[in-house]
């Protein structure tokens, strides 16, 4: 089982044909609510995936809420985990230019009464997997790794957004997904003089023992195993994007997902590139995430994955 702690919100998307500067207003051509949240996409990446999935966090008694369980319901996502609290649901405005690219703002609301306490016991036991990311408090993540790595299970960071990770966090941590700016964030501690995506994944797998992943947009997403011990780097799926929004997260769910169900880092790796790619095909976050048969299809076309120079 793949458990996802973590954010749940809902996304007021604008088409606009270029994403505002400080002080500007740009006039857009629709909006749409969507659900999405960093969590909550992630859960549903991995369960279009195939993964059995199930969501903990915290949305707010209201209909927004009402919104998210019944979507994650209606993709087959466990959420006995997602508690209803006073605040409001968790909301993200997202700009979306005429490229693709994109501006997110996001109001924690009820992510911000997230708790590692209300992880269920019954889904904490070796085999599974808990997978985070950053949009709830903190301390909250470091409770869960805590909590997971103390069963045995599987844990997975998403550094995202970017924040230091205590030592203690990093050192009980399995798998550390991040972009190259979080990656940097996670490393800065090391004071390494080599900035570059591969470094800071060899130092940061060397320092903790864990797995690092770093996503390259555009040119695929690279890992370094614990302590070093190997390296692999994978290009992109050539397409047209339409909108990057849920592509990290994607990435994130997909990877997890094919790690949860046995399959090696390097097939996960190349597995999550494909789907993160097929996801910037469509608008929005969690209605453009594939399917594991569009997943299946795209992979004939992905680049092979090649082992990083030692």
């Amino acid at each position: 089982m793949l458990v996802v702690f973590g954010s749940l919100n809902v996304d007021l998307v604008l088409e606009v044909p270029r994403i505002p500067r400080p002080g500007e207003t740009v006039l857009g051509s629709r909006s749409v609510t969507k659900p999405g949240g960093k969590g909550a996409n992630q859960a549903v990446a991995a369960a279009r995936a195939g993964a059995v999935a199930a969501m903990v966090g915290a949305v707010g008694d209201d209909g927004f809420g009402d919104t998210l369980l019944t979507t994650l319901a209606g993709e087959r996502v466990d959420t006995e985990g997602v508690r209803r609290v006073s605040e409001p649901t968790g909301l993200a405005m997202i700009c979306v230019d005429t490229a693709g690219e994109n501006s997110i703002a996001v109001a924690a609301g009820a992510n911000a009464k997230a708790r590692a306490a209300a992880i269920p016991t019954q889904y904490l036991e070796p085999g599974t997997s808990v997978l985070m990311q950053m949009e709830v408090p903190a301390v909250q993540n470091w409770a869960a790794i805590d909590r997971a790595h103390a069963v045995g299970a599987t844990t997975i960071l998403n550094l995202a957004p970017a924040q230091p990770i205590p030592g203690h966090a990093l050192d009980r941590l399995d798998i550390l997904v991040a972009n190259a700016g979080e990656a940097e964030t996670a490393a800065a501690a090391l004071d390494l003089p080599d900035r570059s995506p591969t470094a800071l994944a060899a130092a940061l797998s060397r320092a903790h023992d864990l797995t690092c992943v770093v996503t390259l947009g555009g040119e695929g997403a690279i890992a370094v195993t614990g302590r070093g011990a190997n390296g692999y780097r994978v290009g992109a799926l050539p397409i047209a994007a339409v909108d990057t929004t849920g592509a990290g997260d994607t990435f994130t769910g997909v990877l997890a997902a094919a790690l949860d169900t046995g399959a090696a880092l390097p097939d996960a790796l190349r597995r999550a590139g494909c789907a993160a790619a097929l996801a910037c095909e469509g608008l929005g976050a969690q209605e453009a995430m594939p399917t594991a048969a569009q997943i299946e299809r795209a992979l004939r076309r992905m680049p092979a994955v090649e082992p990083l120079p030692a």
